[in-house]
């Protein structure tokens, strides 16, 4: 029995070395793909992006994906990329994961380290996408390659889709809803872009994840008087100008109608447990009780939880007249709406011309979305704590709603329910995504890897 004992201790020993190898090797292949997909200059206008979609599609075929399973998708001067993981069949629709690949803009010269390098330094990744979004594309493939080379076989199809200009016009995502559907048709996404979790400041411990439901649609708005015009040495009664100025202050002192759903309500409750004070308190009033006025003034005195209920509309931009010594023939605001969701933005668009009034015209400038709130599932949040309590047990999952919106609010809007799962935690004062010397905590891209490993494994493979 001694001998017995021994041997199956040994070989237990050989599994655990076995196993810690896999994970050894599978970091330090999703860093070397980190690295490569920091490099590739995927901003407007430079046109790496279907670069950068073939490089990875290089990896999958060489990680033994089907090239038939991967669809690369150019459009102008971006691309799309779908990779299809083949499940056992059956009649369950598959699992779509979203990301993109696109970067903003970011400029060499403005910061301390090339954008397009990936730096280890003091226990950080700095470069561009390092925390907006390649550190979860990089994820993403990583895992997918180690799931491919260990055999795994979903009990569904699992769909990895890429877009190419989340961060501008959202085309490729649109295309995707819209001409692709067969590709990526789910029965609910998991997206990388969204979510998210908090380290706190003083502790350097995880505070809470946050699983995100429901975004906001940005819809941009013109508000615009006109006028015969004449010289300036007659003036008259009638200025657009200051026709202008009268919708605009109207439309500064309006405020929506207040609105709450599920996320919202448990994001202010959760939030309101921690938050000391007048706000906490306001945040735990509301969410109990959506029509209290009184605590959404409250929270309407600030910035950070204004949008949570209700939609909002400010000015943005100005122009007017034609020449300093003639009467302004017209004048125009550009006014950006974060609307709620389950609202049109047509209905806003009315409103807007109730309050601002007839002697000016409201309209839609650019193509509009429509928002609408996913379902809080059961399945997916038990399985987000299941994963995030691998690295940072006893974490918080909290329900949420952005006030800013991603690929997520299309594809909602195209019929695929969609929540923002990132597992990736950060200090507030380490986001940097969008500004200079953007950042991730080493620990936390390592440990995002294996959050993702865990979901996919068991949102996939056993249910």
């Amino acid at each position: 029995m001694k001998t017995l004992f021994l041997f199956l201790l040994l070989i237990g020993a050989g599994f655990e070395a076995r196993a810690a190898s896999q994970v050894d090797a599978s970091r330090a292949e999703a860093r070397e793909l980190f690295a490569r997909l920091i490099a590739f200059k995927t901003s407007k206008g430079l046109g790496q992006v279907p670069a950068l979609a073939t490089y990875l599609s290089e990896k999958f075929v060489a990680g033994g994906f089907d090239p038939k399973d991967i669809h690369l998708l150019p459009l102008g001067e971006t691309a799309s990329l779908v990779v299809r993981y083949r499940g056992k069949g059956g009649t369950r629709k598959p699992i779509l994961l979203i990301a993109h690949m696109d970067v903003v803009t970011a400029n060499p010269a403005d910061w301390v380290r090339d954008p397009f390098i990936l730096t280890e330094e003091n226990g950080y990744f700095f470069g561009r996408g390092t925390a907006d979004i390649k550190n979860e594309v990089a994820a993403f493939a990583a895992n997918f390659l180690r799931l491919k080379r260990e055999g795994f076989v979903p009990k569904r199809d699992i769909i990895l889709a890429l877009t190419g200009d989340e961060e501008t016009a959202q085309e490729t995502t649109r295309d995707l809803v819209e001409n692709h559907r067969d590709l990526i048709d789910a029965e609910y996404a998991l997206n990388g872009d969204g979510g998210g979790g908090v380290i706190d400041e003083d502790s350097g411990k995880a505070k809470l994840l946050y699983l995100q439901g429901a975004e906001k649609t940005s819809v941009t708005y013109s508000i615009t008087a006109h006028n015969p015009g004449g010289h300036s040495s007659e003036p008259r009664l009638k200025n657009a100008i200051y026709d202008l100025a009268d919708a605009l202050k109207s439309l500064q002192g309006y405020r929506f109608p207040l609105q709450s759903n599920e996320w919202t309500r448990g994001s202010l409750a959760a939030s309101g447990a921690h938050t000391p004070g007048e706000l906490g308190a306001a945040m735990k009033r509301f969410a109990a009780d959506p029509g209290d006025i009184a605590a959404a003034e409250i929270l309407a005195a600030q910035p950070s939880y204004v949008g949570r209920t209700r939609t909002t509309c400010v000015a943005t931009m100005l122009a007017a007249g034609h020449a300093e010594n003639a009467l302004p023939q017209a004048a125009s605001a550009t006014v950006n709406c974060r609307i709620f969701p389950g609202t049109t933005s047509e209905a806003v668009a009315a409103d807007l011309q109730r309050v601002v009034g007839d002697q000016v015209q409201v309209q839609i400038v650019a193509r509009s979305l429509d928002a609408v709130a996913s379902p809080l599932r059961k399945d997916i949040r038990d399985a987000v704590a299941r994963a995030v309590h691998l690295n940072y047990p006893g974490t918080p999952i909290v329900p949420d709603q952005a006030p800013y919106y991603t690929d997520g609010t299309i594809f909602r809007a195209g019929g695929i329910p969609t929540y923002g799962v990132s597992g990736s935690f950060l200090k507030d004062s380490d986001s940097f995504a969008h500004g200079l010397d953007e950042r991730m905590p080493v620990a936390s891209f390592y440990n995002n890897l294996d959050y993702w490993y865990a979901l996919i494994r068991d949102l996939a493979g056993s249910r």
